[in-house]
């Protein structure tokens, strides 16, 4: 697949810059095929790791089952916008990543990305490890594998 390239290139931001964000922001929007031929867009929790997004999902639902049924989708997140001088406007990145969904069957690695996940939004890991015993067996965690990733610094008037 040949992605295509930033039409605005000169607000690009570098792969580094994309990962920053991947990293720090605690939302993302994920977009599948769902029923229909629709898009389906709904907002997650999600985690960064090595060139992957991972997030939690119920056993069962339509995000899951359009993820089984076409495995490419994509996944957007806005960095935290700021104010502009001028009072009114503001700067914001965004990055948008391209990718395969699987979901992740392994025991170990499963609960690897559950606890990446309750450690990035649980107070402390006693709580992450509790809700692991909790609802680990009663969930699934989704791998998007990033192919292609592009990120933009937006001022937007």
């Amino acid at each position: 697949m040949v992605f295509r390239k930033m039409r605005r290139f000169k607000q690009q931001l570098n792969n580094e810059e994309c990962e920053s964000i991947l990293r720090a922001q605690k939302r993302g929007v994920l977009a599948v095929l769902g029923d229909g031929g629709y898009p389906y867009a709904v907002p997650l929790n999600f985690v960064y790791d090595n060139g992957c997004i991972y997030f939690h999902s119920a056993v069962e639902g339509h995000k899951l089952d359009a993820i089984r049924s076409c495995d490419k989708g994509s996944f957007n997140v806005l960095g935290e916008p700021q104010k502009a001088d001028d009072g009114w406007s503001y700067f914001f990145d965004s990055v948008t990543a391209f990718g395969r969904l699987r979901e992740v069957t392994d025991t170990v690695e499963k609960t690897d990305h559950l606890r990446q996940l309750g450690n990035k939004y649980f107070p402390d890991t006693a709580m992450t490890e509790s809700d692991i015993q909790k609802n680990g067996g009663r969930c699934a965690v989704i791998e998007l594998k990033i192919e292609h990733m592009t990120g933009k610094h937006v001022h937007e008037r």
